[in-house]
């Protein structure tokens, strides 16, 4: 039972077999950065679930650069009580359960940001400043020390987050990316502000504390992120102190396709994997798509780590289902047609409340979003 199995992450961790819930936007912070009632019992109950590692999605290093108004904020100005209590609800049956390190970059949730990005941009949907050298130069220390105040705190360990379209995302895409000096150009350079990322975080944390990295395989977009750039970013990343690189994909670009919205069968980047896995000697996890236990078996066969998101969801004990071999798959609903994020707002209000119609999750999204948007700028400007 290969899924079953105990991994070792090079720092020494054990995780008690492959099996991740992938770090989604759950959107559960009070508006204040710090965690909320409904977020502590969501992965209270994932723990519960039997799994290896659970990812919290979008913690941010400050409160100016944020993805959603629900997303937790960790720095020296955070209750770390508030996370301690977290860390602890979520850790209870042998799990895992680590912060991914976010920063949302252009992307930045406009009501409570001035976004900015690699380099300025002002397109329809997306406008954002360019960040200076001082910026960049800041963000490494910024990230070790959330990463510091998460061990700290209890987690068990943090996942830097280079995917999906956000900060580190940007420098690596030649879409967002126009830079001409250091942190442009090559993929070498565009690379740079990352690598520096998981120098720091590792001097903070020490030897024995997992650091992770999500990556994009690609952006999905014409003159985003390649995946012949990418393969550069993994072999860049067998010589770091990485413990688990995460491949995903896509960009959440205005007007594109979400990869967790496909309509196809199967895990999304199998075969991107495939060509990483030679690579690199580290251990290798993969997210997206992988809807079964037979996918997720068959993908055993070149990952490490299995990353289930939308599944967890549907049922949040799948993993000690799977062991026990009591459950035959999770039932997926199916939608005729969503509009652009009606998915992700469906699944995101169903981890804490039963289903309800699409319409109805869209609105409740909103609601709470705007709801939290009012606390977050109440609270932050202080």
């Amino acid at each position: 039972m290969p899924l079953f199995t105990p991994l070792t992450l090079p720092c020494g961790t054990i995780l008690k077999h492959r099996i991740a819930k992938s770090a989604m936007s759950d959107s559960l912070g009070d508006g204040t950065g710090h965690p909320s009632e409904a977020q502590t019992a969501l992965y209270q109950g994932w723990d519960a679930g039997g799994l290896a590692v659970s990812i919290i999605g979008e913690v941010q290093l400050t409160a100016g650069f944020a993805e959603k108004p629900g997303n937790l904020v960790l720095n020296a100005a955070s209750d770390l009580s508030r996370f301690r209590a977290l860390a602890k609800a979520g850790q209870q049956n042998g799990s895992q359960l680590w912060l991914q390190l976010g920063h949302a970059g252009a992307l930045s949730y406009a009501p409570t940001s001035n976004p900015i990005g690699p380099s300025a941009l002002n397109l329809d949907g997306l406008t954002c400043a360019e960040m200076t050298i001082k910026d960049i130069q800041a963000f490494p220390t910024q990230c070790a020390q959330t990463a510091k105040l998460a061990q700290e705190a209890g987690f068990g360990g943090v996942q830097i987050h280079a995917a999906h379209g956000f900060l580190l995302s940007q420098f690596l895409s030649p879409l967002f990316n126009k830079r001409t000096e250091v942190y442009g150009g090559s993929i070498a350079n565009r690379m740079r502000i990352l690598l520096a990322a998981i120098t720091a975080t590792r001097a903070a944390v020490g030897p024995s504390f997992p650091i992770a990295v999500k990556l994009n395989s690609s952006d999905q977009l014409e003159g985003g992120l390649s995946e012949d750039d990418a393969l550069e970013v993994i072999k860049a990343l067998d010589t770091t102190s990485v413990d688990l690189i995460d491949i995903s994909g896509g960009t959440y670009f205005p007007g594109a396709k979400s990869a967790s919205d496909s309509a196809g069968s199967g895990p999304y980047f199998l075969t991107f994997a495939r060509k990483a896995r030679p690579l690199t000697s580290k251990p290798l996890m993969l997210t997206g798509g992988i809807k079964t236990r037979a996918q997720a078996e068959a993908a055993m066969e070149v990952v490490d780590v299995i990353g289930l998101a939308r599944a967890m969801i549907l049922e949040p004990t799948l993993p000690n289902q799977w062991q026990a071999k009591t459950n035959p798959e999770p039932k997926f609903p199916r939608f005729a047609t969503a509009p652009e994020g009606g998915i992700t707002a469906w699944y995101t209000m169903a981890m804490t409340a039963p289903p309800i119609s699409m319409e109805a999750a869209i609105e409740n999204y909103a609601q709470r979003d705007a709801e939290r948007t009012k606390i977050w700028i109440n609270h932050f400007a202080k």
